[in-house]
């Protein structure tokens, strides 16, 4: 029976920023990746989305995506940069594998999958959250004879031409979406609080140096402008749709009724489609039979990704509870780096 060192459930952006610093070390890992090719959660998402840094700030460790004639890399730009990435440090991943369940059997892991039964020492957990999109229960909802897409199933505008389409989110994909779907349709967007437009000057680059700087805990250094990981970076379709007057967003709605929505002062407007921008939950499923999630996440050491029930698994890539912007490219480096020196000091203990 093969036993690794350390087994990684997920092969996107999480599971292999963890690889590249396991490389470095004597430790024997294997990478479990549901997809077939590489990409990870950014197969799945639209056609047109763009990245709101540049090259050189939406980059993993060890090696910047190399530069092009675009300023916001592309989804396909950045899936390209990706499959080198892998190439390049040539990761040991199993592809087309999905892990059905975790479960413990004595000081190892026992891995089931659609491929076969896996045995490792350690695990780290890097599914992120892009199998469990999340969608706000509304009353009535049932009643609402309409279509319901979530931002992980949209790719086009093309199935919304000329018909009402409501946009549902207040972040970087409710903005870019609606830019794009009111080209072809009427459009009207909810969002819970008033959108935060970023300045012109200012993208991702600042979210990364916001992220450094809360990171190391040094003053932001552009504080004269409020930066959140949820405000609106003004790409080029942000700054055509403005130029269009269709970024007014208005308060959440009442309930739903069988053609639409009814608003807080009782009127019924009629919709053919609402897309839900609302975000996504951690992606656990593959560790109930562990017994250790509470409310959709589980436990971790302070400061650490480490579970604080079971010492040999950790949590990488699910958000804040498992490092500060451990979901985002520029963030995932810092905390795929302390997990492997974790780890490693979990072997140093246990060998």
């Amino acid at each position: 029976m093969k036993q690794y060192d350390v087994i990684i459930i997920g092969g996107g952006q999480a599971g292999l920023s963890v690889a590249y610093f396991l490389r470095r070390t004597n430790l024997e890992y294997l990478i479990l990746d549901n997809q077939t090719k590489p990409g990870g959660s950014w197969l799945q998402t639209w056609d047109s989305l763009k990245l709101f840094s540049p090259a050189a700030y939406s980059s993993l460790s060890g090696w910047g995506m190399p530069k092009s004639e675009e300023e916001y890399p592309s989804k396909t730009t950045f899936i390209d940069y990706l499959t080198r990435y892998e190439n390049r440090y040539n990761f040991p991943i199993q592809r087309d594998t999905v892990v059905n369940s975790v479960v413990k059997e004595g000081a190892i892991f026992k891995i089931d999958t659609s491929k076969g039964t896996f045995y490792s020492k350690t695990v780290v957990s890097a599914t992120g959250t892009a199998r469990n999109p999340f969608i706000p229960a509304y009353p009535d909802n049932e009643k609402y004879m309409g279509k319901h897409i979530h931002s992980h199933a949209y790719l086009s505008p093309d199935i919304f031409k000329n018909q009402r389409v409501l946009v549902v989110g207040s972040g970087n994909s409710g903005a870019q979406i609606l830019a794009e779907v009111s080209k072809h349709a009427f459009t009207k967007w909810v969002t819970l609080q008033e959108p935060h437009f970023l300045a012109d000057d200012i993208d991702g680059r600042y979210l990364f140096e916001e992220a450094n700087n809360t990171y190391f805990g040094k003053t932001n250094n552009v504080a004269s402008e409020k930066i959140t990981l949820s405000s609106i970076v003004v790409v080029q379709t942000i700054k055509e749709a403005r130029e269009r007057d269709v970024l007014h967003a208005v308060r959440p709605f009442k309930s739903f009724y069988e053609k639409g929505i009814i608003w807080d002062n009782g009127d019924k407007e009629p919709f053919d489609a609402v897309i839900w921008c609302t975000g996504f939950k951690a992606n656990l499923d593959h560790l109930k039979s562990l017994e250790i999630i509470n409310d959709n996440q589980i436990k971790t050491n302070p400061e650490s990704t480490q579970s604080s029930v079971l010492p040999n698994l950790w949590l990488v890539g699910y958000g804040n509870w498992t490092g500060f912007a451990s979901a985002t490219i520029y963030g995932v480096g810092k905390t795929a780096r302390k997990t492997v020196e974790e780890i490693k000091g979990f072997f140093d203990i246990n060998q």
